[in-house]
């Protein structure tokens, strides 16, 4: 046989094999395929629960809540739904909220600005009955409210555990968005614990959530209510995408004391506190400790932390020996406390560390806050000129001044220049205490400053008005 022809057999068998291959191989993909796609499905369901089953059995235990308010009271706010006006009653529309259904005999939770300022509140269920409520309280600090409707066997939405709660796990809002009732909307648990400067860390999801849904529950896939959905971040007004809600736990522990007393009960110390600075935490060595502690930039007159002792300056550490993690979770910590109870407070005062013990008092409605400090204006300066490489010029405390800083001592700026002026000091400020050494008047102040590197800053605590901060001063140029 010619080679060429031998050649061109084995081609031939060569591309029939090919060929037989990609055509088993094909019907084997088919094959698997058609096999798998039903499992794939199967998992799939496994993994999705049914929201529609989810909402059939929770939807009716939400509520939308509209409120009233008399005609001139006041301006309505953004986003409330606008009607024709009321002909034979003084009775105006003020707002659309959601809520949900606490207990068989109409206990129902919503947020404390669904229904602030309102008259009247009214409550509507699904089946379209409308119910005219009491409002039982409201608690601003944390926005949770509580109203009673008068009705029984009334259905109720379990109340879940949020510590089971994960990141990433699905979650249902239904409420009123822009009046659209038992509106449905899904998502996931964004995070947990997010600060956003409320009274209690929030709940993050991406649960599209607008107004109207205020009040209404965040539910999770066993169909239990984990959170009460309160705000978005949003710079149209509008949800973006970031939604917050606040942890059922936390609501219904105001819930409870609410419908107790129709108040909230909490511990008051009497201070204002605020982040430690950064350089405070350096010069007091306290930039490796695992809390963050709180440092106290108000101490408030006649109040529990004047009366055991505590000092614009100070920073606490930890309560009844559990470390402080920063001003917003002593500010909670000490408002769950009794009041009357007995703390114990680990300070750390210009780097010595020392306990204070108070009685904490019951916070008032408003508690007192003083108001940013007016710029003091200089008399002429006198007195020490050992500040004057940082640019300050200090004398001492009158006795009316001296009795203004409840007795800490100090002495008075009266004049600033060079680097004391790009530090933001301004005459008027009482110098309270130079690094980890207290200054109770000039012969003090002279002498610390006296074993003082002047060729480094100046750390400094000062006493603004009622207002402690802490700086450091550069050297002058």
């Amino acid at each position: 046989m010619p080679p060429s022809l031998a050649i061109g057999s084995v081609k031939t068998n060569l591309d029939s094999i090919r060929r037989l291959a990609v055509l088993l191989a094909t019907g084997t993909v088919l094959c698997l395929a058609t096999l798998l796609a039903p499992l794939a499905a199967q998992a799939q369901a496994r993994e999705l629960p049914d929201f529609a089953d989810l909402v059939d059995r929770v939807g009716p235990a939400v509520v939308n809540i509209r409120t009233t308010e008399r005609s001139g009271e006041g301006p309505r706010m953004p986003f409330r739904r606008r009607a024709p006006s009321l002909q034979q009653s003084d009775e105006v529309p003020r707002g659309e909220g959601s809520g949900f259904i606490l207990s068989a005999d109409g206990y129902v939770m919503t947020n404390a600005h669904v229904i602030a300022g309102a008259s009247e509140v009214y409550v509507t269920m699904t089946d379209k009955r409308e119910f005219k409520a009491k409002i039982i309280g409201a608690d601003e600090r944390t926005d949770v409210a509580l109203v009673k409707i008068d009705g029984s066997g009334l259905p109720v939405l379990r109340i879940g555990d949020v510590n089971r709660l994960r990141v990433g796990e699905w979650v249902v809002a239904i409420g009123s968005p822009f009046g659209f009732d038992n509106t449905v909307t899904l998502g996931i648990v964004s995070a947990k614990q997010r600060e956003t400067g409320s009274e209690v860390p929030l709940l993050q999801t991406d649960v599209a959530v607008n107004p109207g849904n205020s009040g209404g529950p965040l539910i999770n896939i066993r169909g239990e209510a984990v959170g009460v959905n309160s705000q978005i971040y949003s710079p149209v007004g509008s949800y973006v995408g970031i939604s917050f809600a606040i942890p059922i736990d936390e609501a219904m522990r105001i819930a409870d004391q609410l419908k107790a007393g129709g108040r909230v009960v909490r511990g008051y110390l009497g201070i204002l506190p605020i982040e430690v600075p950064r350089e405070a935490a350096e010069e007091y060595g306290l930039t490796k400790m695992k809390n963050r502690g709180a440092f106290v930039s108000q101490v408030v007159k006649g109040g529990p932390a004047e009366k055991a002792g505590l000092q614009p300056g100070d920073i606490v550490l930890a309560l009844n020996g559990k470390l402080v993690d920063g001003p917003v979770e002593l500010r909670r910590a000490l408002g769950i406390i009794k009041p009357g109870s007995a703390i114990v407070l680990q300070i750390n005062r210009r780097g010595k560390a020392m306990d204070i013990k108070a009685n904490l008092a019951e916070m008032p409605a408003q508690a007192a806050a003083a108001s940013a400090p007016e710029r003091i204006e200089a008399p002429e300066p006198k007195g020490s000129q050992a500040a004057k490489p940082w640019g300050l010029t200090v004398t001492n405390l009158s006795e009316t001044e001296r009795q203004a800083t409840r007795g800490s001592g100090g002495v008075k700026v009266t004049a600033v220049a060079g680097g004391a002026e790009s530090a933001g000091v301004r005459a008027g400020d009482v110098i309270l205490a130079v690094g980890s050494s207290d200054v109770a008047d000039l012969k003090q102040f002279d002498a610390v400053l006296a074993k003082i590197d002047k060729t480094k800053p100046l750390p400094v605590t000062l006493l603004r008005g009622e207002w402690a901060q802490f700086v450091r001063i550069p050297l002058g140029k």
